[in-house]
């Protein structure tokens, strides 16, 4: 399972500005498993989307928004309201949010943000990446991550050194990311948000809280440490 944790209401809100009618796109996988994206704290957020002035036409759930054919397949019944929509928010780890941008040509907007519990995964491995950074900025930069679409992990353009062909310095096999960001920008009619300046990135954010860490990543040896395993006592250890 990738953990997670919700985005301030308000940060939201203020990357939604002059974004009114929203699609919310949740996944029913790993964010409802640790109550970040569980159905109270979606209703939650719709309830403060309203207050500050933004409707939520419909919530579109999705069993893991890291499957990208699933995706196609659950929004196709509900080509009105994407197309309808200002944008769309996704209540999911950065795997889905950048998984649904590839989907739909729409501005895209992470409600939630990634942490790392020790290196787990998407269940569905794509060509999607997230670093679980505790700080998604995919909201900036149209839905493709700079910190792993970029070989260098730059967050505030490009460096220059792609080829004419758009291939990485670093790796040529390798699309520059910040050429892929700004086309995606481009054609999402979104050029404007290549001026914000995406802050460094706070570390202490990257891992849980006390309450995560205590229920993924030291259980294992928690249980070791209380009580012997079934398989150890049985072998006399």
């Amino acid at each position: 399972m990738i953990a997670s944790r919700p985005k301030p209401t308000a940060e939201i809100v203020e990357y939604l500005n002059g974004q009114d009618r929203i699609v919310l796109v949740a996944c029913t996988g790993c964010p409802e498993g640790c109550a970040s994206g569980d159905p109270e704290q979606l209703a939650r957020l719709c309830e403060e989307l309203a207050e500050a002035g933004k409707t939520v036409s419909t919530t579109i759930p999705v069993d893991f928004l890291c499957n990208r054919s699933l995706i196609a397949r659950r929004l196709m019944a509900h080509l009105d309201e994407v197309s309808d929509a200002d944008a769309v928010l996704v209540s999911s780890c950065g795997i889905g949010v950048q998984a649904v941008a590839a989907t739909v040509d729409k501005a895209t907007h992470p409600v939630l943000d990634t942490i790392s519990m020790g290196g787990f995964r998407g269940l569905w491995p794509g060509e999607e990446r997230c670093l679980e950074c505790g700080d998604c900025v995919l909201h900036y930069t149209g839905g493709i991550c700079p910190r792993v679409a970029c070989s260098k992990g730059l967050i505030s353009g490009q460096c220059g050194g792609a080829d004419a062909d758009g291939s990485c310095e670093v790796d040529r096999a390798m699309e520059c990311g910040w050429i892929r960001i700004y086309e995606r920008l481009r054609k999402i009619g979104r050029l404007d948000l290549m001026d914000h300046a995406i802050a460094p990135l706070d570390h202490r954010n990257l891992t849980g809280d006390v309450r995560h860490r205590k229920t993924n990543w030291w259980t294992l040896e928690e249980a070791k440490r209380g009580a012997q395993l079934p398989d150890e006592q049985s072998d006399g250890k």
